[in-house]
């Protein structure tokens, strides 16, 4: 069967490209230890509006190897203001860390999408807050806790987990953000191939050590906002213990770098066949409305980019949030969730890349 070409609303003149690729020269890299450097890009005045960022937030970047796009999101790791920058740890096999730590120099022009992500605080508030960090989820932790030390009358309690004192990301930043707020930033660095001084601050941050650093470390009745961000155990040992302690879901914030068994997927634009139940969708970005009609057992983001490729995405493992939209007709079912709140989800929203039609009408809104 021959389908008619979709018809597209006309864009209105101010909808904002927020899925638009620019290339941004590096201006700095930073080697921050023996794995991994701070990348700094310079944004031209008239894309300033554009890549203004909220601390948390962070960037998706594209290029291709052997003819094939990747896209991979990174945490913006600067306070609110400041340059943009973000935080890259070398992953062996990894064809984006790789090039990012060995090969990317100032000068180098990167393709970069505007700052996405709700992983941020308000920065109106002047809240208790603690952060569970290891490895490089430190990165969106820097930005949140450098914002808001300096935007509120806030403390922060931050403990970060790594194997060895040499793999501390950021461990300069960090000690000066220490000294210069000394009575509103408490710095635990937890060690798992390392001995330090107590034991306490010994080991993996496992949910033994979280609970045992909580009765020792952080009243947690007293905390108003808790961030979490690292590899999937510890973010999900982290939330577990939380939950006992009596934290309720609105106060705890999750983050994922890294899903073990979801590694990041390269796009797939080919013209698949449909075979088997279908629904209409219509996806609305940057103001224009298409409708399609795409299979139920595919992935909404997976079906609709062969008509829309412009659409936002990066990991495809339902980690990043970068694929976030709003169901405003019909339903989805998602098959994971890694970085949406309950509150998301009570609003409607989804991971386009985890989520297949179940209604006849679904209209998914990535401008929501």
């Amino acid at each position: 069967m021959v389908r008619p070409a979709p018809v597209e609303a006309p864009a209105p003149p101010a909808a904002r490209r927020r899925t638009e690729f620019h290339a941004l020269r590096v201006s700095g890299v930073e080697r921050l230890c023996e794995d991994a450097v701070a990348v700094s890009f310079d944004v031209p005045p008239e894309l300033a509006d554009e890549f203004a960022f909220r601390p948390g937030q962070s960037l998706t970047l594209r290029r291709r190897v052997d003819g094939r796009e990747e896209r991979r999101s990174y945490s913006i790791c600067a306070p609110r203001g400041a340059a943009l920058r973000i935080g890259v740890r070398h992953v062996v096999g990894g064809l984006f860390s790789s090039w990012l730590v060995h090969e990317v120099r100032p000068g180098d022009e990167v393709e970069v999408l505007p700052p996405t992500g709700g992983f941020t605080p308000d920065l109106t508030a002047h809240e208790r807050h603690v952060c569970i960090a290891a490895g490089s989820g430190i990165t969106p932790v820097l930005s949140i806790a450098a914002s808001v030390l300096r935007e509120t009358d806030a403390t922060v309690t931050l403990l970060y987990g790594n194997r060895r004192s040499g793999t501390v990301m950021f461990a300069d930043e960090l000690a000066d953000l220490k000294d210069r707020y000394p009575s509103r930033l408490e710095l635990v660095h937890v060690l798992s191939r390392e001995p330090r001084e107590s034991e306490l601050f010994t080991g993996r941050l496992d949910a033994a050590k979280i609970r045992a650093l909580l009765s020792t470390v952080v009243d947690a009745g007293a905390v108003d906002q808790w961030w979490l961000c690292g590899p999937f155990g510890m973010v999900t040992d982290a939330r577990d213990v939380l939950r006992d302690s009596g934290v309720t879901g609105e106060r705890i914030h999750q983050e994922l770098f890294y899903v073990e068994d979801a590694p990041p997927e390269p796009a797939h634009h080919e013209e698949p066949a449909i075979d088997g139940p279908t629904s209409e969708v219509t996806v609305v970005l940057d103001g224009r409305s298409t409708p399609m009609t795409l299979p139920r057992d595919v992935p909404v983001l997976d079906a609709a980019q062969r008509v829309r490729p412009d659409l936002p995405f990066a990991c495809k493992g339902g980690v990043c949030g970068t694929c976030r939209a709003k169901v405003t007709c019909g339903e989805v079912r998602m098959r994971r969730n890694f970085a949406l709140e309950d509150s998301e989800l009570d609003q409607g929203f989804v991971l386009t890349c985890q989520s297949l039609p179940t209604t006849d009408e679904v209209t998914i809104d990535f401008d929501a």
